[in-house]
């Protein structure tokens, strides 16, 4: 079981480069990184042109930067890789050229040319190739069953059948339009998400990421399980620019889990913290990670109203998974670190305290309606404007010319997911598959919305396994999210509902990807790494549920509904959070821990009923604490 997950998850190698290589492929990141900002902020180009540019350049690198297998070669590209790389270079030559043409056409009605067919067939096999190496089998077989339905799925029953498509018809729907391949996923990371990308690896690189560290372990450091608090705090800060939890996991695991085990934690339990804590930096404000961006797109909701309503839900979530690293610290008997090993409050604002300035610029001006474009240049250039006050923290112009590569470099898997994502997508609306799945699931699930929701979450983790998150996201999106739609559920909602559980995805058993790379640093079991997390964030699978039943949660409606729910919300995840640790000053037994537990789900999902129920069952299970009993049975 263990070798299938391997090889549904297993990827190219990244390739350590060196020398002239390596330098040429840092300056064609940067200068892709320029062209970028050019084409985003300061002329206006033709979305598809700037779309099949950007995919062909980032495709060159891609098979440059990454192996065909683990046993290719590490140390430079091989023949048939630069063959790859030639050919990505060729392609974009050729639709940049032919754009007007392509543009300009009827789809359908004119037909393709020879080198039309040629071209776009060639585009097909890197487009796969290229997710092969980067993403793994999981989402590359998911590509290809859905090509080959394309193809061939008229020959189906009448149930999942329709008019037969041509090859002819299925280029150029996916190749020659912006359904397709040059879809939104591609569109989105070619512009904001990038930036966004870009304004992490600034901030990063500028020093934010050790102020984030440190300014954890001086609020968090010496408390009881210290470590952990800091791996939570920390990761949180860095996954919601990284959106990428596998990414998190390894940037901020190297450094949290090995402190964890030093004073304690398990092997085991020092990966399912970091994991937990890693996840939910994508559902974090302001960033979110890449998701977001595509969920704004996708719906056409602001992606300053998608912010604000991820607050909440994103602060429950990081709740959550504290109070359950410290009741378990402190049922562990685990301690902080020492005052040596624990930065100082003051001296850590005083050398970094500039860093949340960009945070607050990012955020101000979201709030304040400005794009996600505008807002990430903005914040970026904020960065080395702060980053410009210490000489500490200066960067100069070699300094940026590596931040532009590397940013570049941190999108060439994100990109390859999307552009798969964008066939995907294009394969469905061209078949019709969205309506019949919608079908499918009511058959399923009747008139009951908990059912429909219930089967949209295991089917958008489902489809998230293995996969980024962008991909995780818009493929529930398209599948599951016109059934949720079918219920009256509102699209934000709905959407909002889907991109947890898509994120949810990276650490849900049995693939568990973020789980697999924690492994690797914490010498322990996937599956146990993934199960402990799933447990510290229990309260990712609850929320979701709650906010479609009443969007209190998503700060909407009126602002009494908002703050009943937001504060029994609150009360609630700390008592799911005791029910699942068991423990509270000192070890619950089985019925009280079941009695906390059910008074927390009670308290989330708020009614006069459920909250009046919450109450008499809390104070119960409190009357049967070992601690409150004996206190009674031996008070005068």
């Amino acid at each position: 079981m263990s070798q299938l997950l391997s090889a549904l998850i297993e990827t190219g190698t990244r390739r350590v480069l060196s020398g002239a290589l390596k330098t040429g492929v840092q300056s064609c990141a940067a200068l892709i990184a320029i062209g970028v900002i050019y084409t985003t902020t300061i002329v206006y180009i033709d979305l598809y042109v700037m779309t099949v540019v950007f995919l062909s350049a980032i495709l060159a690198l891609l098979f440059l930067m990454y192996t065909a297998g683990p046993a290719a070669r590490q140390d430079r590209p091989s023949v048939l890789d630069w063959i790859f790389t030639t050919a990505s270079l060729v392609v974009g030559v050729y639709f940049a050229t032919e754009s007007e043409r392509i543009t300009e056409r009827i789809t359908l009605l004119f037909p393709l040319e020879t080198m039309d067919l040629v071209m776009a067939t060639v585009l097909l096999v890197l487009t796969i190739e290229a997710t092969r190496r980067t993403v793994g089998l999981g989402l590359t077989s998911v590509v290809s069953v859905f090509v080959a339905y394309n193809l061939f799925g008229y020959n189906l029953p009448a149930g999942f059948g329709f008019r037969q498509v041509s090859y002819n018809h299925f280029l150029d729907i996916m190749m020659f339009t912006t359904d397709g391949l040059f879809g939104v996923p591609l569109r989105v990371a070619a512009t904001y998400a990038f930036l966004f990308v870009m304004f992490g690896t600034f901030l990063s690189r500028a020093g934010g990421a050790e102020f984030f560290y440190n300014f954890a372990s001086a609020i968090a450091g010496k408390k009881a399980g210290g470590p952990a608090k800091i791996a939570v705090i920390s990761s949180g800060l860095y996954g919601t620019m990284s959106g990428s939890p596998t990414s998190d996991v390894v940037t901020t695991g190297s450094i949290t889990i090995p402190i964890m085990q030093r004073l304690g934690y398990s092997k085991a339990l020092s990966g399912s913290v970091e994991v937990a804590a890693s996840t939910g930096g994508s559902l974090l404000p302001p960033v979110m990670g890449s998701a977001a961006f595509i969920m704004a797109e996708y719906t056409g909701i602001s992606y300053r109203d998608i912010v604000i309503a991820g607050v909440v839900p994103a602060l429950l979530y990081y709740l959550c998974v504290y109070t359950q690293v410290h009741l378990r610290s402190q049922k562990m008997g685990l301690k902080g670190l020492s005052d040596d090993e624990t930065p100082k409050l003051k001296a850590t604002l005083k050398n970094g305290g500039l860093f949340i300035v960009p945070l607050l610029a990012l955020s101000t001006a979201l709030v304040m309606g400005y794009s996600p474009t505008y807002v990430a240049a903005v914040a970026t250039a904020v960065v080395l404007l702060v980053a410009a006050v210490r000489p500490s923290t200066r960067m100069g112009l070699v300094a940026i010319w590596l931040a532009l590569g590397e940013s570049t470099l941190r999108m060439v898997s994100v990109v390859a997911a999307c552009a798969a994502a964008g066939l995907v997508i294009g394969g469905i609306s061209m078949t019709g598959l969205g309506g019949k799945f919608a079908e499918l699931v009511f058959v399923l699930a009747g008139d009951s919305t908990f059912l429909v929701l219930a089967i949209s979450a295991i089917l958008a983790i489902i489809l998230g396994m293995g996969m980024p998150t962008p991909s995780a996201f818009i493929l529930s999106a398209v599948l599951v999210g016109p059934t949720m739609l079918a219920l009256g559920i509102g699209v934000l909602q709905t959407n909002m509902f889907i991109l947890y559980f898509a994120v949810l995805s990276a650490m849900t058993p049995p693939v568990a990807v973020a789980a697999f790379a924690a492994a690797a640093i914490a010498d322990a079991k996937p599956l146990e790494i993934a199960v402990g997390a799933v447990r510290l964030a229990i309260t990712a699978f609850v929320v979701p549920f709650a906010f479609v039943y009443g969007d209190g949660l998503l700060l909407n409606g009126s602002a009494s509904n908002i703050i009943i729910s937001c504060s029994t919300a609150v009360v609630g995840v700390i008592l799911l959070s005791i029910g699942v640790e068991g423990y509270w000053k000192e070890r619950l037994n089985t019925t009280a821990r079941l009695g906390f537990g059910i008074a927390g789900l009670l308290f989330i999902f708020p009614s006069v009923i459920a909250i009046v129920a919450a109450i008499v069952i809390a104070l119960g299970s409190t009357m049967m604490t070992p601690h409150l009993r004996t206190r009674l049975k031996f008070s005068p």
